[in-house]
């Protein structure tokens, strides 16, 4: 059985949350923010990385990762 805690927010941040969340369960709603978040948060710095480097800087880090996706094996 999961435990549930209570989080005191002002009322307007309360009421703007339930118009975004609808009929999806808190835990959920909050969790996918939550995700949502973190991934834009990873497409920003790497759009940010993309400014700051080179075409072929980006071409040997594709290629890096690929032959160490190839080679990469658990022991």
């Amino acid at each position: 059985m999961s435990k549930y805690a209570t989080i005191s927010v002002p009322i307007e941040v309360k009421k703007r949350l339930e118009e975004l969340k609808g009929e999806k369960e808190w835990g959920e709603f909050l969790l996918n923010m939550c995700t949502e978040g973190q991934r834009l948060k990873g497409k920003k710095a790497l759009e940010e990385l993309r400014q700051l480097l080179s075409e072929e800087d980006l071409e040997a880090i594709r290629e890096s990762s690929k032959e160490f996706r190839e080679n990469f094996k658990l022991r």
